[in-house]
Protein backbone atom coordinates (compact mmCIF):
# COMPACT_ATOMS: atom_id res chain seq x y z
CA UNK A 1 0.00 0.00 0.00
CA UNK A 2 1.42 3.36 -1.02
CA UNK A 3 0.67 6.60 0.77
CA UNK A 4 -1.48 7.76 -2.13
CA UNK A 5 -2.91 4.49 -3.44
CA UNK A 6 -5.73 2.28 -2.15
CA UNK A 7 -5.34 -0.73 0.12
CA UNK A 8 -5.36 -3.69 -2.27
CA UNK A 9 -7.01 -6.76 -0.73
CA UNK A 10 -6.99 -10.37 -1.88
CA UNK A 11 -9.61 -12.86 -0.69
CA UNK A 12 -8.56 -16.37 0.32
CA UNK A 13 -11.71 -18.21 -0.70
CA UNK A 14 -14.95 -17.54 -2.51
CA UNK A 15 -17.27 -17.86 0.49
CA UNK A 16 -20.64 -16.09 0.49
CA UNK A 17 -19.46 -13.73 3.23
CA UNK A 18 -16.91 -12.14 0.86
CA UNK A 19 -19.66 -10.16 -0.84
CA UNK A 20 -21.23 -8.70 2.28
CA UNK A 21 -18.09 -8.22 4.34
CA UNK A 22 -15.73 -7.04 1.63
CA UNK A 23 -17.11 -6.32 -1.82
CA UNK A 24 -20.21 -4.30 -0.93
CA UNK A 25 -18.41 -2.06 1.61
CA UNK A 26 -15.72 -1.17 -0.94
CA UNK A 27 -18.41 0.48 -3.06
CA UNK A 28 -19.39 2.69 -0.12
CA UNK A 29 -15.95 4.01 0.83
CA UNK A 30 -12.65 5.12 -0.62
CA UNK A 31 -9.15 3.80 -0.22
CA UNK A 32 -9.86 0.07 -0.56
CA UNK A 33 -9.98 -2.25 -3.56
CA UNK A 34 -10.53 -6.01 -3.83
CA UNK A 35 -8.04 -6.92 -6.52
CA UNK A 36 -7.50 -10.69 -6.27
CA UNK A 37 -9.12 -13.96 -5.22
CA UNK A 38 -8.11 -17.59 -4.89
CA UNK A 39 -10.14 -20.69 -4.02
CA UNK A 40 -9.60 -24.42 -3.83
CA UNK A 41 -11.74 -24.63 -6.99
CA UNK A 42 -10.28 -22.22 -9.54
CA UNK A 43 -13.45 -22.37 -11.64
CA UNK A 44 -15.47 -21.19 -8.67
CA UNK A 45 -13.01 -18.36 -8.01
CA UNK A 46 -13.12 -17.36 -11.70
CA UNK A 47 -16.93 -17.27 -11.67
CA UNK A 48 -16.91 -15.22 -8.48
CA UNK A 49 -14.40 -12.79 -9.94
CA UNK A 50 -16.35 -12.41 -13.17
CA UNK A 51 -19.53 -11.39 -11.36
CA UNK A 52 -17.74 -9.22 -8.80
CA UNK A 53 -15.26 -7.27 -10.90
CA UNK A 54 -12.18 -8.83 -9.26
CA UNK A 55 -9.32 -8.55 -11.73
CA UNK A 56 -6.95 -11.35 -10.74
CA UNK A 57 -7.72 -15.02 -10.06
CA UNK A 58 -4.85 -17.03 -8.60
CA UNK A 59 -4.25 -20.76 -8.94
CA UNK A 60 -3.80 -21.23 -5.19
CA UNK A 61 -3.75 -19.45 -1.84
CA UNK A 62 0.04 -19.50 -1.91
CA UNK A 63 0.05 -17.84 -5.33
CA UNK A 64 -2.16 -15.04 -4.02
CA UNK A 65 0.15 -14.52 -1.06
CA UNK A 66 3.09 -14.23 -3.46
CA UNK A 67 1.36 -11.47 -5.47
CA UNK A 68 3.30 -8.21 -4.89
CA UNK A 69 0.21 -6.23 -5.89
CA UNK A 70 -1.77 -7.52 -2.90
CA UNK A 71 -1.24 -5.53 0.31
CA UNK A 72 -3.66 -7.34 2.59
CA UNK A 73 -5.56 -10.61 2.81
CA UNK A 74 -9.12 -11.32 3.89
CA UNK A 75 -9.51 -14.80 5.40
CA UNK A 76 -13.11 -16.11 5.22
CA UNK A 77 -12.11 -19.80 5.36
CA UNK A 78 -13.53 -22.35 7.84
CA UNK A 79 -12.44 -21.60 11.40
CA UNK A 80 -10.08 -24.58 11.59
CA UNK A 81 -8.00 -23.06 8.75
CA UNK A 82 -7.77 -19.52 10.12
CA UNK A 83 -4.59 -19.97 12.14
CA UNK A 84 -2.63 -21.58 9.32
CA UNK A 85 -3.47 -18.98 6.71
CA UNK A 86 -3.30 -15.95 8.99
CA UNK A 87 0.25 -16.90 9.95
CA UNK A 88 1.15 -17.67 6.33
CA UNK A 89 -0.24 -14.31 5.20
CA UNK A 90 1.80 -12.37 7.76
CA UNK A 91 4.93 -14.32 6.84
CA UNK A 92 4.27 -13.30 3.22
CA UNK A 93 4.25 -9.66 4.31
CA UNK A 94 0.49 -9.12 4.12
CA UNK A 95 -1.86 -7.41 6.53
CA UNK A 96 -4.70 -9.70 7.62
CA UNK A 97 -8.41 -9.28 8.22
CA UNK A 98 -9.49 -12.69 9.55
CA UNK A 99 -13.14 -13.63 9.90
CA UNK A 100 -14.55 -14.41 13.29
CA UNK A 101 -14.05 -16.68 15.10
CA UNK A 102 -10.36 -15.86 14.92
CA UNK A 103 -9.49 -19.56 15.25
CA UNK A 104 -11.28 -22.77 16.23
CA UNK A 105 -9.82 -22.95 19.74
CA UNK A 106 -7.78 -20.88 22.19
CA UNK A 107 -4.53 -22.78 21.69
CA UNK A 108 -4.60 -21.95 17.97
CA UNK A 109 -5.43 -18.31 18.72
CA UNK A 110 -2.50 -18.11 21.12
CA UNK A 111 -0.21 -19.57 18.46
CA UNK A 112 -1.28 -16.87 15.99
CA UNK A 113 -0.80 -14.17 18.61
CA UNK A 114 2.67 -15.48 19.47
CA UNK A 115 3.86 -15.95 15.90
CA UNK A 116 2.63 -12.59 14.61
CA UNK A 117 3.41 -10.37 17.60
CA UNK A 118 6.83 -9.31 16.30
CA UNK A 119 5.51 -8.37 12.86
CA UNK A 120 4.65 -4.83 11.79
CA UNK A 121 1.69 -6.19 9.80
CA UNK A 122 -1.84 -5.43 11.01
CA UNK A 123 -3.70 -8.56 12.13
CA UNK A 124 -7.35 -7.88 12.92
CA UNK A 125 -10.22 -10.19 13.78
CA UNK A 126 -13.28 -9.44 11.65
CA UNK A 127 -15.85 -9.26 14.43
CA UNK A 128 -17.91 -6.68 12.56
CA UNK A 129 -20.49 -5.88 15.26
CA UNK A 130 -17.75 -4.41 17.46
CA UNK A 131 -17.16 -1.50 15.09
CA UNK A 132 -20.74 -0.21 14.99
CA UNK A 133 -21.69 2.73 17.27
CA UNK A 134 -24.46 0.59 18.79
CA UNK A 135 -22.27 -0.96 21.46
CA UNK A 136 -20.86 2.36 22.54
CA UNK A 137 -24.42 3.59 22.98
CA UNK A 138 -25.42 0.51 25.00
CA UNK A 139 -22.46 1.03 27.31
CA UNK A 140 -23.52 4.67 27.76
CA UNK A 141 -27.05 3.68 28.76
CA UNK A 142 -25.78 1.11 31.26
CA UNK A 143 -23.21 3.53 32.71
CA UNK A 144 -25.81 6.31 33.02
CA UNK A 145 -27.65 4.41 35.74
CA UNK A 146 -30.97 4.75 33.90
CA UNK A 147 -31.83 1.12 34.65
CA UNK A 148 -29.92 1.14 37.93
CA UNK A 149 -27.09 -1.27 38.51
CA UNK A 150 -27.01 -4.00 35.87
CA UNK A 151 -27.59 -7.37 37.52
CA UNK A 152 -28.17 -9.89 34.74
CA UNK A 153 -28.38 -10.21 30.99
CA UNK A 154 -29.41 -12.66 28.29
CA UNK A 155 -28.24 -12.78 24.68
CA UNK A 156 -29.51 -15.23 22.07
CA UNK A 157 -28.81 -16.02 18.45
CA UNK A 158 -30.71 -18.92 16.92
CA UNK A 159 -31.10 -19.63 13.20
CA UNK A 160 -32.10 -22.81 11.34
CA UNK A 161 -29.23 -24.44 9.43
CA UNK A 162 -30.35 -27.93 8.46
CA UNK A 163 -27.86 -30.76 9.02
CA UNK A 164 -25.97 -31.53 5.85
CA UNK A 165 -22.88 -30.45 3.94
CA UNK A 166 -22.70 -26.95 5.44
CA UNK A 167 -19.29 -26.51 7.12
CA UNK A 168 -21.02 -25.71 10.40
CA UNK A 169 -21.90 -29.42 10.58
CA UNK A 170 -18.28 -30.50 10.03
CA UNK A 171 -16.36 -30.84 13.33
CA UNK A 172 -13.02 -31.14 11.52
CA UNK A 173 -13.49 -27.63 10.10
CA UNK A 174 -14.44 -26.05 13.41
CA UNK A 175 -18.16 -26.64 13.08
CA UNK A 176 -20.81 -26.16 15.73
CA UNK A 177 -23.37 -23.60 16.71
CA UNK A 178 -21.40 -21.95 19.51
CA UNK A 179 -18.37 -21.21 17.37
CA UNK A 180 -20.59 -19.72 14.65
CA UNK A 181 -23.80 -17.96 15.74
CA UNK A 182 -22.95 -18.45 19.42
CA UNK A 183 -19.90 -16.26 19.09
CA UNK A 184 -22.19 -13.23 18.82
CA UNK A 185 -24.09 -13.48 22.14
CA UNK A 186 -20.91 -14.38 24.02
CA UNK A 187 -19.10 -11.42 22.48
CA UNK A 188 -22.05 -9.07 23.02
CA UNK A 189 -21.96 -9.69 26.76
CA UNK A 190 -18.18 -9.43 27.03
CA UNK A 191 -18.29 -6.18 25.01
CA UNK A 192 -20.65 -4.74 27.61
CA UNK A 193 -19.47 -6.24 30.89
CA UNK A 194 -15.87 -7.38 30.53
CA UNK A 195 -13.73 -9.70 28.51
CA UNK A 196 -13.03 -12.52 30.98
CA UNK A 197 -16.12 -13.87 32.75
CA UNK A 198 -16.17 -17.21 34.54
CA UNK A 199 -18.30 -19.91 32.92
CA UNK A 200 -20.44 -21.28 35.74
CA UNK A 201 -22.73 -23.64 33.84
CA UNK A 202 -23.37 -24.90 30.32
CA UNK A 203 -25.58 -27.43 28.58
CA UNK A 204 -25.30 -28.71 25.01
CA UNK A 205 -27.84 -30.41 22.79
CA UNK A 206 -25.49 -32.30 20.45
CA UNK A 207 -25.94 -34.04 17.15
CA UNK A 208 -22.89 -36.24 16.94
CA UNK A 209 -19.87 -34.01 17.63
CA UNK A 210 -21.77 -30.83 16.76
CA UNK A 211 -23.56 -28.64 19.29
CA UNK A 212 -26.83 -27.86 17.55
CA UNK A 213 -27.92 -25.87 20.61
CA UNK A 214 -25.96 -24.47 23.52
CA UNK A 215 -26.92 -22.61 26.67
CA UNK A 216 -24.39 -21.22 29.15
CA UNK A 217 -24.20 -18.96 32.16
CA UNK A 218 -21.29 -16.63 32.85
CA UNK A 219 -20.43 -14.56 35.90
CA UNK A 220 -18.26 -11.45 36.26
CA UNK A 221 -16.32 -10.35 39.35
CA UNK A 222 -18.89 -7.59 39.88
CA UNK A 223 -21.56 -10.24 40.50
CA UNK A 224 -23.16 -9.63 37.11
CA UNK A 225 -24.49 -12.80 35.47
CA UNK A 226 -25.21 -13.43 31.81
CA UNK A 227 -26.92 -16.23 29.91
CA UNK A 228 -26.23 -17.04 26.28
CA UNK A 229 -28.27 -19.20 23.94
CA UNK A 230 -27.14 -20.33 20.49
CA UNK A 231 -28.75 -22.72 18.06
CA UNK A 232 -28.36 -23.88 14.48
CA UNK A 233 -31.03 -26.58 14.72
CA UNK A 234 -33.61 -26.64 17.50
CA UNK A 235 -37.17 -25.64 18.33
CA UNK A 236 -35.95 -22.06 18.69
CA UNK A 237 -35.78 -21.53 14.96
CA UNK A 238 -35.07 -17.80 14.92
CA UNK A 239 -34.07 -15.64 17.88
CA UNK A 240 -31.81 -12.58 17.89
CA UNK A 241 -32.00 -10.44 20.97
CA UNK A 242 -30.23 -8.93 23.95
CA UNK A 243 -31.77 -8.03 27.32
CA UNK A 244 -30.19 -6.41 30.36
CA UNK A 245 -31.95 -6.26 33.72
CA UNK A 246 -30.98 -3.63 36.28
CA UNK A 247 -32.33 -3.08 39.77
CA UNK A 248 -34.36 -0.10 38.49
CA UNK A 249 -35.29 -1.09 34.94
CA UNK A 250 -34.57 -3.09 31.79
CA UNK A 251 -32.98 -2.55 28.40
CA UNK A 252 -33.90 -4.69 25.41
CA UNK A 253 -32.18 -4.65 22.02
CA UNK A 254 -33.50 -6.12 18.80
CA UNK A 255 -31.05 -7.31 16.12
CA UNK A 256 -28.07 -6.57 18.38
CA UNK A 257 -25.52 -8.26 16.10
CA UNK A 258 -26.54 -6.69 12.78
CA UNK A 259 -27.76 -3.14 13.49
CA UNK A 260 -28.21 -2.52 9.77
CA UNK A 261 -31.32 -4.70 10.03
CA UNK A 262 -33.07 -1.98 12.04
CA UNK A 263 -32.04 -2.28 15.68
CA UNK A 264 -34.30 -0.79 18.34
CA UNK A 265 -33.27 -0.10 21.91
CA UNK A 266 -36.16 -0.17 24.41
CA UNK A 267 -35.54 1.13 27.91
CA UNK A 268 -38.11 0.69 30.69
CA UNK A 269 -37.42 2.36 34.01
CA UNK A 270 -39.08 4.44 36.72
CA UNK A 271 -39.71 7.31 34.30
CA UNK A 272 -41.58 5.06 31.87
CA UNK A 273 -40.62 3.51 28.58
CA UNK A 274 -38.72 4.92 25.63
CA UNK A 275 -37.19 3.69 22.37
CA UNK A 276 -34.13 4.60 20.39
CA UNK A 277 -33.18 3.79 16.85
CA UNK A 278 -29.60 3.18 15.90
CA UNK A 279 -27.48 3.95 12.87
CA UNK A 280 -28.32 1.53 10.03
CA UNK A 281 -25.05 1.84 8.20
CA UNK A 282 -23.53 -1.61 7.75
CA UNK A 283 -21.28 -3.01 10.45
CA UNK A 284 -19.07 -4.32 7.65
CA UNK A 285 -18.48 -0.81 6.31
CA UNK A 286 -17.38 0.38 9.73
CA UNK A 287 -15.12 -2.66 10.03
CA UNK A 288 -13.44 -2.24 6.66
CA UNK A 289 -12.82 1.44 7.36
CA UNK A 290 -11.19 0.50 10.66
CA UNK A 291 -8.97 -2.04 8.91
CA UNK A 292 -7.97 0.48 6.24
CA UNK A 293 -7.15 3.12 8.83
CA UNK A 294 -5.23 0.67 11.03
CA UNK A 295 -3.07 -0.26 8.04
CA UNK A 296 -2.52 3.44 7.36
CA UNK A 297 -1.46 3.83 10.97
CA UNK A 298 -4.07 6.44 11.86
CA UNK A 299 -5.89 4.30 14.44
CA UNK A 300 -5.00 1.38 16.69
CA UNK A 301 -6.27 -2.14 16.10
CA UNK A 302 -9.04 -2.98 18.56
CA UNK A 303 -9.96 -6.59 17.71
CA UNK A 304 -6.41 -7.84 18.19
CA UNK A 305 -5.11 -11.42 18.29
CA UNK A 306 -4.53 -11.01 22.04
CA UNK A 307 -8.17 -10.03 22.57
CA UNK A 308 -9.30 -12.93 20.39
CA UNK A 309 -7.38 -15.38 22.58
CA UNK A 310 -9.49 -14.48 25.61
CA UNK A 311 -12.75 -14.54 23.67
CA UNK A 312 -12.08 -18.00 22.28
CA UNK A 313 -10.86 -19.21 25.67
CA UNK A 314 -14.34 -18.43 26.97
CA UNK A 315 -15.87 -20.50 24.14
CA UNK A 316 -13.54 -23.39 25.00
CA UNK A 317 -14.64 -23.15 28.64
CA UNK A 318 -18.29 -23.30 27.59
CA UNK A 319 -17.67 -26.43 25.53
CA UNK A 320 -15.82 -28.03 28.43
CA UNK A 321 -18.51 -27.12 30.96
CA UNK A 322 -21.10 -28.66 28.64
CA UNK A 323 -19.17 -31.93 28.45
CA UNK A 324 -17.91 -31.39 24.90
CA UNK A 325 -14.41 -30.91 23.55
CA UNK A 326 -13.31 -27.53 22.20
CA UNK A 327 -13.45 -27.45 18.43
CA UNK A 328 -10.73 -29.18 16.45
CA UNK A 329 -9.10 -30.30 19.69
Amino acid sequence: MTSSGPLRIGALGAARIVKGALLTPTHQMTGVEVTAIAARDRARASAYAATSGIRHVHQSYDALLADPDVDAVYVPLPAALHAEWTIASVEAGKHVLCEKPFTSNAAAAQRVADETSASDRVVMEAYHSHFHPLYGRLREIIASGEIGRARSARAAFCVPIAPGRDIRWNPDLGGGGLLDVGYYPVRALTELFGIAPAVTDARAWPRGDIDRRMEATMRWDSGMTGQIVSSIWSRSLISMGLSVWGDEGTMRVSFPYHPQMGTRITVKAAHGSRRERTEQRSTYSYQLEAFRDAVRGTIAVETTPAAAVQQIRTLDEIYTAAGMSPRNA
